[in-house]
């Protein structure tokens, strides 16, 4: 294990995510966001299939026990990639990003409902105050309803949306990983994704400019390459040590936001922000903990120990 390039690997990650996330932003204007998901997850597939093919693990990653399984995941995952980049053509990137990060709240709601996890009152806590903090950010989105800013009241639900699949999504890759290898979800995501995509063409695809295509070529492959980045960090570092630096994506939203679109974020965006991401660290360190209570009581329990 190499925690510093394990840190190193989920900062690239993310950069390249938002980056991605900018660069669909630009194309939402023109491009459909079902055509968006068809490049993004197609471009993606060659450099994971190249990194792995590197790695000797191609054929491999391609063998699963639960192919349905995988569909479900890849469903659920199409359609937060769908609403999540609808959502940033209406609202600003900084906005969208903290929306986001609502998705590690709901994941711990979903686990205490379908997986039977106990919540006790520190996780609970977080919670109530996560979801305080994204209404917070949301709350002057929805108040335009009816207002002449439906716009945005519908681009905020549509980022919550996203934000709520992704947590299924969590969910759903908790059960996929204790049996297959993350590379072999992340390949038939995109498979799936690339599949299901492909049944929005008679809603109205349209032929992207030559600026269009390349945007949509660099969010595929910044998509894929943050793909790959994010699942070798962690190869590289415990889960309960990089999951903190997702919060990183607000100085890269803030960035990107301000310096390609001229959006500024609002005191009520960054004031939820700051209680979401409170909220998500303070479930992210009792994950860590409780991990490290159930590994030392296996090893206790375990025969011959």
């Amino acid at each position: 294990m190499n925690p510093t390039r394990g840190i190193a690997l989920k900062l690239g990650s993310v950069l390249f995510f938002m980056s991605m996330q900018a660069m669909v932003k630009a194309v939402t204007i023109g491009v459909p966001p079902g055509q968006i998901v068809f490049f993004r997850s197609v471009l993606a597939l060659p450099v994971i299939f190249a990194w792995l093919a590197y790695e000797g693990r191609l054929h491999s990653a391609l063998r699963t026990r639960q192919p349905l399984a995988h569909v479900s995941r890849g469903t659920v995952g199409v359609m937060a990639m769908g609403l999540n980049f609808t959502a940033v053509g209406y609202l600003a990137l900084p906005d969208v990003t903290a929306i986001f990060y609502a998705a590690p709240i709901i994941t711990v709601v979903l686990a205490a409902i379908f997986l039977g996890e106990e919540v006790r009152l520190i996780r609970v806590s977080a919670v109530l105050a996560g979801l305080l903090g994204v209404m917070i950010i949301m709350w002057p989105q929805l108040s335009g309803w009816g207002a002449g800013d439906d716009l945005k009241a519908f681009g905020a639900m549509l980022a919550f949306g996203a934000a709520c699949f992704v947590a299924v999504a969590k969910i759903l890759v908790r059960k996929l990983v204790g049996i297959d290898p993350p590379s072999t979800v992340v390949i038939y995501a995109s498979l799936t994704a690339i599949t299901l995509s492909l049944l929005t063409v008679p809603f109205g695809w349209v032929w992207p400019t030559r600026t269009e295509f390349l945007l949509l070529l660099g969010a595929g492959l910044a998509g894929g390459v943050g793909q790959l980045m994010l699942t070798t960090a962690y190869t590289h570092a415990e889960a309960s040590t990089i999951a903190p630096f997702d919060y990183t994506s607000m100085i890269f939203a803030l960035a990107f936001g301000y310096l390609f679109f001229a959006e500024l974020p609002t005191f009520q965006t960054l004031v939820g922000a700051s209680i979401v991401v409170m909220a998500g660290l303070i479930i992210i360190w009792r994950e860590a903990r409780l991990g490290k209570t159930r590994s030392k009581a296996r090893s206790i329990s375990a025969p011959g120990g």
